[in-house]
């Protein structure tokens, strides 16, 4: 079937209805899904809506085009062919039109809801084959006219993914900003599928509820995978489609590389990798080990850093909501080889955009951590409908990692072994209600060491970590005044010695 121009317009509307960005619509009654994007009204390599879209379409002239993006507006249109599609198919769960393609089937059309599209097996190794050896040309291309000064057309912005702490290594070229998919941070999903599936685990270093983290290795070099329970898949959607649709390319933002969903030994595995951090968490780092005190302020800077990126929305083509954790804890934060801190698990994390005053909290059933949750969680006074609410929770939260690491800090000799907040009024695993009579009722905060005011750096700690505790959630310090006083307390009379 060919359309002669007459019929473009109205192929067009069609299309654009069918493949509608739903982030772009009012939301919908049906839960949002996100879905794969890939059409001439996509913003980025996802889009949210009621439903998933893949559609085949012949243009005048042109060989079989399919798109793929996300529905919010006219279920009829899943139901009844258009007649000016080749072929069409609609499914209902995140992401589900990525890996399926309509364009070996150009004469019948699948079924919505009863028939099965056509899935790629072995067409998929070979495509993956040829999306690595396009992407490595044109990478090699494009840096060929940035040699010659030629301007990129993605823009000479903030797009920079090196893998900086791996210098010069093939995961830092592979993750440069000419293999990005755009808005997003993440390489495309056929990329990161072969890369996932090139990942040899070697050993677990890590075991939660969420499931478990080990270390594998890519070509030689270390990766952490993170594989989650089948009960968490919520959290690796999640954390899957921040890490897609978000520019969160940042020092102090564990570096993403990839995520799959794929069958080993006969169930279903949900992969997350990830750049590796031999020091593990800040959690485990404290345990083995004292800190002088400007080494502790670089830690506690960093992660500030890390959190301040986190909650400011980015503006522009280049861009970012602002978004909440909503989950952290020193076991959240990882320890770089520089002794940097960067922030993990975003599997509860929540966006807002300001243009469209849309609150995304996702439908992850979790819960954060109780030992770190805010008054006004505990209480269930939280205003779940505004967005700086989630921040004022991650700023008490993040005055709680403070305390943690003044008390490993070294003073005039004197240090304290590690404890976590409120260990001396709470069991190990505190239930809801425990930590509300501690924090609510009983109105506790963490008891700070009085030995932190000899020293110019704690003492100036002592008192970010009051202000993060405020009763009022408004009252509370906000994440960038936390950088930046963080910074200053560095640049005071003795500056932090660089530690490699």
């Amino acid at each position: 079937m060919t359309l002669g121009p007459p019929k473009r317009e109205l192929l067009m509307l069609l299309m654009a209805l069918l493949l509608t960005q739903g982030d772009s619509m009012k939301p919908s009654r049906s839960p949002l899904v996100t879905c794969t994007c890939q059409n001439p009204h996509c913003r980025g390599p996802t889009c949210r809506g009621a439903w998933c879209t893949v559609v085949l379409v012949r243009e005048h002239g042109r060989h079989l085009q399919e798109h793929r993006g996300c529905g919010s507006l006219n279920q009829e249109l899943c139901r009844g062919r258009p007649t000016d599609f080749v072929s069409h198919y609609c499914c209902y769960s995140s992401l589900c039109n990525h890996n399926v393609s309509l364009a070996l089937e150009a004469t019948e059309t699948p079924g919505v809801d009863g028939q099965l599209p056509l899935i790629l097996g072995p067409v998929s190794a070979l495509l993956a084959l040829v999306a690595l050896g396009a992407l490595g040309l044109w990478h090699v291309r494009r840096r060929q006219e940035k040699q010659r000064g030629l301007r990129s057309d993605l823009g000479e912005s903030s797009l920079i993914l090196k893998a900086s702490e791996h210098g010069d290594s093939m995961l830092g070229d592979f993750l440069d900003s000419d293999c990005t998919t755009g808005s997003g941070s993440g390489l495309p999903f056929l990329v990161q599928r072969t890369v996932a599936r090139q990942v040899a685990l070697v050993e677990c270093v890590g075991k939660g509820r969420y499931g478990e983290v080990w270390r594998g290795l890519w070509h030689g070099e270390s990766v952490a995978v993170k594989i989650f329970s089948s009960r968490d898949e919520q959290s690796w959607f999640r954390e899957t489609e921040i890490y897609n649709t978000v520019l969160l390319r940042h020092d102090n933002i564990l570096g993403f590389i990839a995520s799959d969903m794929t069958s080993r030994n006969s169930s279903t595995q949900l992969w997350l990798i990830t750049h590796y951090h031999e020091h593990g968490s800040l959690y485990d780092f404290l345990q083995r080990q004292t800190l002088e005190p400007q080494l502790a302020l670089r830690l506690a800077t960093s992660a500030a850093c890390g959190l301040a990126h986190l909650h400011v929305e980015i503006f522009g083509t280049q861009g970012k909501p602002a978004i909440a954790h909503r989950d952290l804890k020193s076991r959240n934060v990882l320890v770089k080889s520089n002794l940097q801190c960067c922030i993990a698990d975003l599997g509860l994390a929540v966006m807002h955009s300001q243009s469209s005053d849309y609150l995304d909290i996702g439908n992850n059933p979790r819960v954060g951590t109780k030992r770190y949750m805010a008054p006004e969680v505990l209480d269930e006074q939280i205003r779940t409908d505004c967005f700086e609410s989630y921040k004022w929770t991650d700023v008490w939260a993040f005055g709680l990692v403070l305390w943690e690491i003044a008390r490993r800090t070294i003073v005039n000799g004197i240090v304290e072994d590690y404890r976590p907040p409120f260990y001396e009024l709470v069991p190990n695993d505190p239930s809801f209600e425990e930590m509300k009579k501690v924090v609510c009722v009983d109105q506790q905060t963490p008891t700070i060491p009085n030995r932190l005011a000899a020293d110019p750096v704690l003492s100036g700690l002592a008192q970010m970590m009051r202000e993060c505790w405020y009763p009022n959630p408004s009252a509370r310090l906000t994440a960038l005044r936390i950088k930046k006083t963080l910074r200053k307390l560095s640049q005071g009379p003795e500056k932090p010695k660089v530690i490699h």
